[in-house]
């Protein structure tokens, strides 16, 4: 698995992704079916953990997500 920071760390990778799923992160039990479905059907899938600001209408609720990187990774670590 290989982790990557920022949008321009992946692109400089020139990493092939055949799936993508992409995510707000805190992740659930729907999020690891589709990366277990995708991991099935590609050869390298590629999981977006980014929680953007701009989605949300209160400044409250981005504050309040959950933010949950180092479990996530966990997640998927465990899903090889």
């Amino acid at each position: 698995m290989k982790i990557f920071s920022s949008l321009s760390e992946f692109i400089d990778s020139k990493i092939k992704v055949d799936a993508f799923v992409p995510t707000m992160g805190n992740l659930h039990n729907g999020h690891l079916h589709l990366v277990k479905l995708a991991k099935k059907t590609a050869n390298n899938t590629c999981v977006s953990i980014y929680v953007n600001e701009s989605q949300f209408t209160d400044k409250k609720d981005f504050d309040l997500y959950p933010k949950t990187l180092d479990e996530d990774i966990k997640k998927l670590r465990e899903l090889r």
